[in-house]
């Protein structure tokens, strides 16, 4: 069972009726807090360790409140070789596909940035 995302608006997100003010990494029922990435706005190939154990069918990227995260070529690529789809949306949009994925039932992580 996937955590649900009830709420994002700037700098905050509320899963499963927590509020978390840092990065986070949603992985069907874990939550993994405060996502510190090794440049704070580009995803790299070692930023997404945590998510390739989790094997997911997809990941949903979620750049900021005013797309200001890049998902480096390297990570789209391994993504890929491993026949994981990923979807790089502003957050706002990203909440929503999490959504539909998870109601889809595909087994899908959810990696955003909160703030710009």
């Amino acid at each position: 069972m996937a955590n649900m995302i009830e709420e994002y608006e700037f700098g905050r997100i509320r899963i499963s009726g927590k509020d978390y003010t840092s990065d986070v990494i949603v992985f069907g029922e874990i939550v993994k807090e405060d996502w510190w990435r090794k440049e704070g706005h580009e995803v790299n190939l070692e930023d997404i360790g945590p998510i390739l154990k989790f094997n997911p069918e997809v990941v949903v990227f979620g750049t900021g409140y005013y797309d200001r995260v890049a998902v480096k070529n390297e990570v789209l690529k391994e993504l890929e070789k491993r026949g994981i789809e990923a979807v790089i949306l502003k957050t706002q949009d990203a909440v929503a596909a999490y959504r539909k994925f998870v109601e889809g039932g595909k087994k899908v992580v959810l990696a955003v940035h909160l703030t710009c």
